[in-house]
């Protein structure tokens, strides 16, 4: 079978919108999966509705990659969008045609320089992970490509701002906070390290626009069923290499000015892609209702016998716990409008049902302790701030479900984590930080009483004595005794 190009795309009968030729308006680092199902996706729709007319060039960010199979395929792949929407389910196919090529800068630097001089280029895209945006003192100027991606994107700026170019939107989609703030400080850092003109820097912070973006769609990426693959590109009508997948549902908020939302072409193109003035409440959005409710919920779902979310969202009780401590507990506490939060809320329920995606609650449930404080913590505090003193039923709950699954029969702590027992017989390892696993392991012979006050009274997990909180210790033990002796499913029942 011919490997998908444009030819084999024509042959193949494909009646899809296609682009062959445009200006290359994007620069894009990154060439992995998550940026291909999810910017990459939302530039071709643009060019379809909206005549965007702009090809996207893929720069890989480290030295192995895609680029090689990406230009053999001369940027085309096939997308699959695969969920639940509204209760429906939906496997959409799209060609994406927005790529035009990829360059490895470790051998094409120079080609990356000369794109970084284009009079077409507008927009600078990135995703090098979490550990992309640093700044390190062995990235030189002179360097081949620079070490960093922020050393690199000086070194481009800098290229365009000797053509006497205008300069770029930069749209920062790494999962850290203040993503576009911390890569232009990074690029401010390289351009003292480097002795670069005062001309170039006031260039860079005046006329460049750096974006602090949040990113939300999940990407399996791959369709690792062989089987399924196989009869993928029969279906087609050709080989692709380069298949991606996602789910439906897709969320990209941008930080910056009204004047911005009217230079990007996605709000015209109907997309989800919105630019606001501040991120903040949004990833306060996306951290307290979709990870909170992973979090919330799955520790006790686990010990109630469920092994993947989406059977827990076809469990009336684990399903109405979930979405009352949503709906009850933690919409309250934000800031945003109530009705874009019950809409979140409610494609959280959609999302976590996903027909295509088997999301194992174990998976979710590694290092529960950093998560349980920081998406779950807050929404707690607030609500007991916010009525009185009184404790939020769910969230309490959901605190000693924590507490079951990391004391649940424990075996031993042995170098691959903590070995517990449960309920249904089987054991299951934690990960975790090794302080907190030692924690529970010295705690494995406490009463409920004991390991209640011992965890909750721990600062070094919550930064504060969670045991003064009037009436908690009290309640916690009630809830940690009934998952005990009556199943977590029961106890989760008993706070609806």
């Amino acid at each position: 079978m011919a490997q998908l190009n444009y030819k084999v795309l024509d042959e193949s009968g494909y009646k899809g919108y296609v682009l062959r030729d445009a200006p290359e308006k994007v620069m894009q680092f990154g060439e992995g999966n998550f940026l291909r199902a999810f910017v990459d996706d939302f530039f071709d729709i643009a060019n379809e509705k909206v005549n965007f007319n702009g090809k996207v060039v893929l720069v890989q960010p480290i030295a192995s990659g895609l680029t090689e199979i990406i230009n053999k395929q001369e940027g085309l792949y096939t997308l699959y969008l695969r969920g639940n929407e509204k209760g429906r389910k939906v496997d959409e196919k799209r060609v994406i045609s927005a790529c035009s090529r990829a360059l490895n800068p470790y051998g094409e630097w120079d080609k990356v320089l000369e794109l970084a001089r284009s009079k077409d280029l507008e927009i600078i895209v990135s995703n090098t992970t979490e550990a992309g945006i640093v700044h390190d003192n062995e990235s030189k100027f002179d360097q081949n490509p620079p070490i960093t991606f922020p050393a690199k994107l000086t070194r481009v700026l800098y290229e365009r701002f000797k053509a006497k170019l205008p300069g770029v939107v930069i749209l920062s989609c790494e999962l850290i906070d203040n993503n576009g703030k911390e890569l232009l400080r990074c690029v401010n850092e390289y351009i003292q390290d480097w002795n670069l003109e005062q001309d170039f820097r006031d260039w860079v912070n005046n006329e460049n626009t750096f974006c602090s973006t949040l990113v939300d769609r999940i990407v399996p990426g791959r369709i690792r069923d062989a089987k399924e693959l196989e009869a993928i590109n029969a279906a087609n009508g050709y080989e692709d290499q380069l298949i991606d997948v996602g789910e439906i549902f897709g969320v990209w908020i941008i930080e910056g000015s009204e004047s911005l939302e009217a230079k990007l072409p996605f709000k015209k193109a109907g997309v989800p892609v919105h630019v606001v003035p501040d991120v903040t409440p949004y990833k306060k959005r996306k951290v307290r209702i979709l990870n909170g409710a992973h979090t919330g919920f799955v520790l006790g779902a686990y010990l109630a016998g469920f092994d993947i979310v989406r059977d827990c969202m076809n469990n009336e009780n684990i399903r109405g716990f979930m979405n009352k401590m949503l709906y009850d507990e933690v919409i309250p506490t934000l800031p945003l409008d109530k009705k874009d939060l019950t809409e979140f809320a409610e494609a959280v329920q959609d999302r976590f049902n996903n027909p295509f995606v088997n999301h194992e609650l174990m998976s979710i449930s590694l290092n529960s302790t950093s998560k349980w404080k920081a998406r779950n913590m807050p929404s707690f505090l607030a609500y007991i701030k916010n009525n009185n003193g009184k404790l939020p039923a769910c969230l309490t709950m959901s605190l000693a479900a924590y507490i079951a699954f990391y004391s649940s029969d424990i075996q031993e702590l042995n170098d691959k984590g903590l070995v517990c027992k449960r309920p249904k017989g089987n054991t299951y390892t934690i990960s975790d930080d090794r302080w907190v696993l030692e924690f529970y392991a010295q705690h494995r012979n406490d009463s409920p009483e004991e390991l209640t006050h011992a965890v909750l009274s721990n600062t070094k997990i919550w930064d504060e004595d969670l045991s003064q909180i009037a009436g908690l210790e009290e309640c916690v033990i009630r809830n940690l005794k009934k998952i005990r002796t009556d199943g977590a499913e029961a106890a989760y029942k008993s706070c609806l």
